[in-house]
This record gives structure tokens, C-alpha cells and sequence, in this order.
């Protein structure tokens, strides 16, 4: 008997005999049952009563503690990334839409048009739950935006970052207090002190959002410019200070009068002494010690989340609150970049997946927007919001302007740090867990915080269009450029495709009699990457590409982006900045990979089960869906490069369809000028006098082509070859008529001449 069959017979035994003996043994259990017991299993015997006590039993366990929460947050994390999702696609920061959601769920919106579902959703018993969850992640949060400040970046450009940071929290601090002295009599608890109440209206009118920031930095493609570089040193130093200037404001606040909060901020200052002086030298040596994942362990991990407790413990104790805690020791962590990755990315993920969402609803629960129910309350709001971006807007733009910047770099360093976002709610959740602000105020300065985090995106777009950045970087880029140079974009995906890519454009235009510059461009889809992981998705994703080039003996220019919409992005560049050549990558549409296949034949199955209907899977479709954007909005020749194993270009089959497809012919030529090869050529134009004459030229002037007597392309005719040349309009026939002649098909260039004349490019 083979082992297998033994195996299965085996296990049935096993089941059949054990399962008897316990049916057996519970038979003779149940018999020494007491008659009030088989009374409560005879009524249970009843389908009709069993699916009622069923129902009553999942009832009881969803309104349990642990379910309600455990219901709460399936809840809270589906509505925020729908709404962060809804407005990604606006090209809006995504803290908007789940800030959103969060009053979305609260006693605005849900609580008032659905109450019921609010009381069962969101009882008052189960909303501590959520709060000391969201708090939680708030530590982890403020730890990884400790984490992602580079102090040396800070400390570098100390002088002129401090002035713009510094006027930019002065102005903003100043109208705060002002505002809040007219709106304390009415407004203010009675039981706060006016102290307590201006400061914390001027510290939430000057906050930041670093974080939010700091991505749409990346999103602009401003990380590395000078711009981008003052902006977030002066975000970053500014960020330090305001948070210091919090912990001081809740110990003023705690302790009710700045005198009596001197022991505070004397031992506060110990406790930064200590952090910075000892804590943080011992970090930089661990730093040294363990700067991979290979010897960070469960041990330091659990060091680093100690060290993270207990710091926030000690800044809880000392009336400063714990989030300052947890930001400063994510400050000192090792300025290592690869250490501070490494643990960000444990913590981020986390934090900002799980717990953050409880946080914006926890917030969202105390936002009322209903209380805002007169003419004159929604006056007050546009009041705090008008206050708070001429302070911040025009304090950051003219401190930036006063330290040399032009105005358009003084305008967008005000657009950009007038951004508040989850910082400031942070700050009013603090204020109004310590009855500093009162719930109208609370509710005006979370709209206030919405308002001044939306309008960043559309100003930084304003400001672009105002100084038409774009026409004047294409400018100057053009004018870089020498007037005998052939510049290629070559955008790829994947870190392998970009080396092979490389060969295929350097086999291409290596010999057309220019100078060949190429533009390695890399794109990161999603505008949510922490800064910190930035460096190192650019060195994974250029690195062979670079060691290709390497071997190859060119140079070409790597340029990493960040984006939401790449394909637009690609054609963007490409238009502006005067290239006269894109390629691009098709993907795994046509890949040979056996990965690739296996992707596009579960996705063919689940698209034609679920979609009845196989146009969704013809790849075809899904090639004109990732190069349809390229074709039609770039200027230049687009080339769409299917890799089957490339290795060279030395035996080349053309397709010619029509008149149409005449440009390929140039390509065919400077492409044998590289490759010691030959060109065979299929004609399937219909209509053979309209290309006799230039195919008979070009059939003259290079020998080492033939045209074909075959009238259509076969499987048994590409096996030949190892690369292909083909028009966008003939590849987009042959695939759909003759697609299953494509399926031994070698490397292919599939070719458009773009809005310019193809031939006059090269």
C-alpha cells in the first residue's frame, strides 16, 4: 500500500475510533446530569428556541467591552481610510478625510441624524476604551516624529531657521492671545484662568504639522531642493520649540500661576539636561553597535520601547504631559539613518494604522459642530481662522523674505507652514482634557485646524501658477542642456527592469550621433512614506540600474519622486522639461517571469468569474491602461518596452501595418548601428504602393536587412527572433486579432512617434 493511501486510512481510523469512545463517554456523563439541567437542554432542543438563545448569546457578546471595542475599531478604521482615501484623490493631505471621519461618526453628523446607531455604536460606558487606546498610539506617534527631526539638518542652518520658525510661532502667538482676551469673558470656563486660556490659544494658533509637512514636501518634489530644505529645518526647529513651549504652557496651566510652575520647569529642565547630556551620547554608541536588522533584536527593541515609557512616564509626572516624553525620546534616538528606519518603521505602522484612527474619532466624539448655532459663534470661528493664517501664512512669509529668500520661495515656506493638522489636534485634545478650552472654542479651533490644513495644496498651487515655476525650470533646464544632446526619460518600476531598460536604450541611441543623456526615474506611489524611508527606497530601487551603468561605462542622472499620480507626473516632466524620448516599462502584462504569470492568470480568473467577461483580462487592455496617458499626453516618441529575457537586439523583426508606421524605420536603422545584427520586416499594410518606395530605400541603404514574404506575424515566425519593433496602433490590432500569435514573442519596443515627428528626433 503506498504511504499516502496509508497515511489517509490511518487518520480515518484515528478519527472514527476517538470520536465514538468521547460520544460514548459524554452519553454516560450526561446521565448523572441534574433534571433542572436536561430541562434547560430540552428547551434548547427546539431549532426555534436555539436560534433565538443563539441570538441573544451574539448580542450579549457584541455589547460586551471587548466586542463593542473590538466592533468600534473595525468601524473607525474602514471610515477613515475611506474617507483619507476620498480625499488622497482630491490630492489633499488623507489626515483631512479622517479627521473628518472622526466627526463624521461623533455627535454631529451620526449622533444627530441617526442616534440610535450612535448610542450602540458609541456607548458613553466604552468611550474611556478608546481614549486611553488613542493615547497610546499618540506616544508611539509622537516617538516616530521625534524620530523622523534631523537635528544635525536643524543644527546646520540653526541662524536662519530659528528667526523664520521662531517669527512664524511669534506673530500667530500673539493673535492668539489678543483674540482670546476678547473671547474669555463669554467663551471661557469659569473656573480657567485667562493665563491658561491665551496661552493655549496662542500655542494652538502657532503649531506646525511636521509630519503632514514633510510629505507634502515629498508629494512636490521639493525634498531636496533648497526650498524644501529650509522649510523643513524651520518646520522641525519650530516644532521643538512649540512643544516646549506646550510642556510650559500645561505646567502653568496645572499649576495655575508661573510662579508656582517654577519646581516644574526646574525639574523639567533636569530632565532635558539629562535626555540630551546623557541619555542622548549613550544612544549615539547603541547606534553604532546595532544599524541593521540583523542585529536589532527583540532585546534593543524592547530597551528602545522602554526607554520611550519611561521618558513619557517622567514627563507625565512632571505636569508636562507624556506626548512630550515620547517626542523627545524620539529625538535622541541614534542620529544613525538605518537605526531610525529600522524602529520607525515598527512603530509607524502600528501608530498610524491602528491607533491614530482611534484618536480622530476619540476627537471627532467631543466635536460638536451643532454647538456653533448663531451668526455670531460662526463669526468668531472665521475670527480664529483668519487670525491664524495671517499669522502663520504672513509671520513665516515675511520672516523668509527678510532672511534673503525671494518672495516665490517666501510665499510657499508660509503656505507650507501654515499647515496645522494632527499636531494642533493634539494640542486640543490636551487643552480640553484639562477644561482649558471649552467645547464652542474646541469645536472653532478643530474647524480652524481643517480649514488651514486644506488650503495648503491650493495655495502651493497658486503660488505655482502665479510664478509659472514650471515654464521656468523647463527653461533652465533647456538652456543646461547642449543643442547636440538626445535626452531620454527612462522610467521603471522595479529595481531589475531599470538595469535592463539601460541596455535597451543605450543598444537604441547609442549611435544616433549625439550625445546621449539619460534620466533614470524612479517614482514611489503614495505620497505616505516616512521621510526617513526615503534615502532608503532610492538606494534600493537605483541600484542596479547604477552598477548597470557602471558596466556600461555611461553616466546617467537618477531622480527619485514621490507621487499619487504618477502617470500624470511622468508626463508632466516629460512635456516640460524637454526630453525627447520616454521609456517606459509594460509591467507584468506580458512579463515571462513565473511570478508574473501566475499574477496575470489569478487575476484573469477572478476578473472572468466574478466580471463574466474576458474583455477584462485581454492584455491588451491592461497595457492601454498603463501607457495610455503617456501616449497621448507626451510630446515627444513614447517607447513601451516588453521584457522577454533581453539579453541583445542582434536578430530584429519589424512589423509594418500602414504608411503610418514609416517612422519605425529610422529606429530599425540606428539600432543596427549599435548591434551586429540583422532586420527582417513583416508588411501587412494592405495598401503596398503607399510604403514601396521609402521600404525599398531603406531595404537599399542597410544590408543587413530583408523584407519578409510572410504577410502576418505567427508564433512560429517570432520563436526566430529576439527582439521586435511595432507600431502602438499595430501592437493594439495584433493583440487583440492575433493574440495568441504573441505568446512566443521575443523582447518587443512598442513605438509611438508622440506629438512631434518621430524621424526628426533622431
Amino acid at each position: 500500500m503506498p504511504k499516502k493511501t496509508r497515511n489517509t486510512w490511518f487518520y480515518l481510523t484515528m478519527i472514527t475510533v476517538f470520536g465514538a469512545l468521547m460520544y460514548f463517554i459524554v452519553k454516560q456523563g450526561e446521565s448523572h446530569q441534574s433534571r433542572e439541567i436536561l430541562a434547560i437542554n430540552s428547551a434548547h432542543s427546539d431549532p426555534g428556541e436555539a436560534f433565538r438563545f443563539f441570538g441573544h448569546q451574539l448580542l450579549e457578546l457584541l455589547q460586551s467591552p471587548f466586542g463593542i471595542l473590538l466592533l468600534q475599531m473595525a468601524i473607525i478604521l474602514a471610515c477613515c481610510r475611506l474617507f483619507g482615501k476620498i480625499f488622497k484623490m482630491l490630492h489633499q493631505p488623507m489626515v483631512i478625510g479622517e479627521i473628518l471621519a472622526g466627526i463624521v461618526l461623533g455627535p454631529s453628523i451620526l449622533g444627530r441624524w441617526v442616534p440610535g446607531m450612535s448610542a450602540f455604536l458609541f456607548p458613553p460606558e466604552s468611550l474611556g476604551n478608546i481614549e486611553l487606546l488613542s493615547q497610546f498610539g499618540l506616544i508611539l506617534f509622537m516617538f516616530a516624529i521625534g524620530m523622523e527631526l534631523n537635528l544635525s539638518q536643524v543644527l546646520g542652518s540653526l541662524k536662519k531657521t530659528t528667526f523664520i520658525s521662531h517669527t512664524s510661532i511669534i506673530f500667530p502667538f500673539f493673535l492668539g492671545v489678543t483674540v482670546a482676551y476678547f473671547v474669555y469673558d463669554k467663551y471661557a470656563y469659569e473656573t480657567t484662568p485667562f493665563l491658561s486660556f491665551s496661552l493655549f490659544i496662542g500655542i494652538a494658533m502657532s503649531i506646525t504639522a511636521f509630519p503632514v509637512l514633510a510629505r507634502i514636501i515629498q508629494e512636490k518634489g521639493l525634498a531636496k531642493t533648497h526650498l524644501g530644505t529650509i522649510t523643513l529645518s524651520s518646520a522641525a526647529n519650530g516644532d521643538i520649540t512649540a512643544w516646549c513651549l506646550l510642556a510650559m504652557v500645561i505646567s502653568i496651566a496645572q499649576a495655575g500661576s508661573i510662579l508656582s510652575a517654577m519646581f516644574n520647569i526646574l525639574f523639567s529642565a533636569l530632565y532635558l539636561l539629562f535626555m540630551f547630556a546623557v541619555a542622548r551620547p549613550f544612544m549615539q554608541m547603541v547606534g553604532q553597535l546595532y544599524h541593521n536588522e540583523e542585529v536589532i533584536n527583540k532585546k534593543l527593541v524592547a530597551f528602545i520601547f522602554l526607554a520611550l515609557i519611561t521618558s513619557s512616564l517622567l514627563t507625565e509626572v512632571l505636569g508636562l504631559h507624556a506626548l512630550f516624553g515620547a517626542f523627545i525620546a524620539g529625538v535622541i534616538m541614534p542620529a544613525d539613518i538605518k537605526f531610525r528606519q529600522i524602529m520607525s518603521e515598527k512603530v509607524e505602522a502600528v501608530s498610524l494604522s491602528l491607533f491614530l484612527p482611534l484618536f480622530f474619532v476619540a476627537t471627532g466624539l467631543k466635536t460638536e459642530i451643532g454647538l456653533l448655532n448663531t451668526p455670531d459663534l460662526w463669526l468668531l470661528c472665521g475670527v480664529f481662522i483668519l487670525a491664524a493664517v495671517a499669522g502663520k501664512f504672513g509671520g513665516a512669509t515675511l520672516a523668509a523674505r527678510l532672511t534673503g529668500e525671494s518672495w516665490e520661495n517666501s510665499l510657499y515656506v508660509g503656505a507650507l507652514m501654515n499647515t496645522r493638522g494632527l499636531m494642533e489636534l493634539i494640542v486640543l485634545s490636551i487643552g480640553y482634557k484639562m477644561q482649558i478650552l471649552s467645547p464652542p472654542v474646541f469645536v472653532m479651533l478643530v474647524l480652524m485646524t481643517l480649514a488651514t490644513t486644506f488650503m495648503t495644496t491650493p495655495l502651493v498651487l497658486l503660488i505655482r501658477s502665479m510664478f509659472k515655476v514650471r515654464k521656468k525650470t523647463a527653461m533652465q533646464k533647456t538652456v543646461r542642456h547642449s543643442e547636440g544632446s538626445f535626452r531620454v526619460l527612462l522610467s521603471f518600476g522595479r529595481a531589475g527592469s531599470g538595469q535592463v531598460m539601460l541596455d535597451v536604450a543605450c543598444q537604441m541611441f547609442s549611435r544616433i550621433g549625439k550625445k546621449l543623456e539619460i534620466t533614470a526615474l524612479h517614482f514611489t506611489a503614495g505620497s505616505e512614506i516616512n521621510p526617513l524611508q526615503r534615502g532608503s527606497f532610492e538606494m534600493v530601487s537605483f541600484k542596479p540600474i547604477l552598477k548597470e551603468a557602471e558596466k556600461l561605462q555611461i553616466s546617467i542622472e537618477p531622480r527619485y519622486e514621490v507621487s499619487d499620480n504618477v502617470g500624470q507626473d511622468i508626463s508632466d516632466i516629460v512635456n516640460t522639461e524637454g526630453f525627447d524620448f520616454l521609456l517606459v516599462g509594460a509591467g507584468i502584462t506580458w512579463s515571462n517571469l513565473p511570478n508574473d504569470i501566475a499574477a496575470n492568470q489569478y487575476r484573469g480568473a477572478v476578473r472572468h468569474r466574478f466580471l463574466r467577461t474576458e474583455k477584462w483580462f485581454l492584455p491588451v487592455e491592461l497595457l492601454k491602461d498603463k501607457t495610455k496617458m503617456f501616449i497621448e499626453q507626451s510630446h515627444c516618441p513614447v517607447g513601451v518596452f516588453v521584457n522577454r529575457d533581453f539579453a541583445g537586439a542582434s536578430k530584429i523583426i519589424m512589423v509594418l501595418d500602414s504608411e503610418a508606421d514609416l517612422f519605425l524605420l529610422p529606429y530599425a536603422q540606428t539600432l543596427l548601428q549599435s548591434t551586429v545584427g540583422s532586420v527582417s520586416i513583416v508588411c501587412r499594410s494592405s495598401n503596398y504602393g503607399q510604403v514601396e518606395a521609402p521600404l525599398g530605400q531603406f531595404l537599399k541603404t542597410v544590408g543587413s536587412s530583408t523584407l519578409l514574404e510572410e504577410k502576418d506575424i505567427s508564433g512560429a515566425l517570432l520563436t526566430g527572433y529576439d527582439f521586435m519593433l511595432i507600431s502602438y496602433a499595430a501592437w493594439n490590432d495584433v493583440s487583440v486579432n492575433r493574440k495568441e500569435a504573441l505568446q512566443p514573442m521575443p523582447s518587443t519596443l512598442i513605438l509611438s512617434a508622440g506629438k512631434s515627428s518621430g524621424d526628426e528626433k533622431i
